[in-house]
């Protein structure tokens, strides 16, 4: 564990580069006092312009919200988004990037009582995990499809024809840049084509450690079963259903772990999707990821050591990237 100073110092000046007299906009919610607290340190120290504002955690992850803030928002020089929940996929950040601000986004759920602003796989090197995304990004480039499997027996098709591969590695120290913690490569899929079955063995993001493996069926870009032994399954259907919202059986995202710090320890599910050798699907709402699905919300699904395929370039083998 490292002191949430240096955590904060890592997030505002090494990835965010912030400036004398910059406003900084940090969005929290009401269980993250410490880390507006440390935040505002920080900015005292640095001549920077601090503005915090506290949500209720309970109205973050419909996104309603944070739309609500998007003139806000197009006025700022940075914004952070640390609830418990991530925003980055709402038309509010989209359209504040596109003005000019730049946005990173920091989810500070943790199932231990740590703060993500404490714990070791923020100090992964974003160099290392550039040098990596780019390898990912030229096979992606003008590519069609992406099939992965696994040994345990995932053999998942994803269609990205038309569709720009992107990457997050904390930084975002530009004008228009969108930034995450999760140190990942993306992609939004084409809606209503995914396909295949999911072994999945790592993490249900949200809610943790995955206890026995779920077998998930896609047809025709959305989930339409889900498998296991013990009540692994029906925890995931039910926290779907939860949002009372269709799209969210549909997945919205493929992305690939870079952060090699990173375990899939079910403390933080930004920690889980970032995990090198991992790969997840994120399901619902990606608008700010270059798809065109609303929902209400987004939560991502990872499963250990894929071997990934991109129109018949090998990208991973067992979770190396060998590109």
């Amino acid at each position: 564990m490292i002191n949430i100073d240096k955590g904060v110092s890592i997030i505002l000046h090494d990835w965010l580069n912030v400036q004398k007299d910059e406003l900084v906009h940090f969005i929290t919610d009401e269980t993250h006092l410490k880390e507006a607290e440390a935040v505002e340190r920080w900015a005292y120290g640095a001549d920077a312009i601090l503005k915090t504002t506290i949500l209720n955690s309970q109205l973050v992850q419909k996104g309603d919200v944070i739309e609500s803030m998007a003139d806000v928002f197009a006025k700022e020089n940075v914004i952070i988004g640390a609830t418990d929940f991530s925003f980055i996929t709402t038309n509010a950040v989209k359209t504040a990037v596109k003005k000019g601000a730049r946005f990173l986004s920091l989810p500070l759920s943790c199932t231990d009582g740590s703060s993500l602003l404490e714990n070791d796989f923020i100090q992964m090197n974003p160099q290392t995990t550039y040098r990596d995304a780019k390898k990912i990004l030229n096979v992606l480039k003008n590519a069609k499809g992406v099939h992965i499997t696994t040994a345990k027996g995932t053999d998942m098709y994803f269609d990205i024809k038309d569709r720009n591969a992107g990457y997050f590695n904390g930084k975002a120290s530009r004008k228009g840049l969108i930034g995450s913690s999760s140190f990942e490569v993306f992609v939004a899929p084409n809606e209503d084509k995914t396909r295949g079955v999911l072994y999945l063995d790592a993490s249900f993001g949200y809610l943790g450690l995955v206890e026995n493996t779920v077998k998930i069926t896609f047809e025709k870009g959305r989930i339409v079963k889900a498998e296991s032994k013990g009540n692994d399954a029906t925890k995931l259907m039910n926290y779907i259903e939860s949002f009372n919202s269709d799209n969210m059986y549909k997945p919205g995202e493929l992305g690939i772990g870079l952060n090699r710090l990173s375990k899939t320890r079910g403390v933080s599910y930004i920690e889980d999707e970032s995990a090198y050798h991992t790969f997840h699907i994120g399901m619902g709402r990606n608008i700010g990821l270059g798809g065109q699905q609303e929902a209400a919300g987004h939560f991502d699904i990872v499963t250990n050591e894929p071997d990934i395929i991109a129109d018949n370039k090998v990208i991973m083998k067992k979770g190396e990237i060998v590109c």
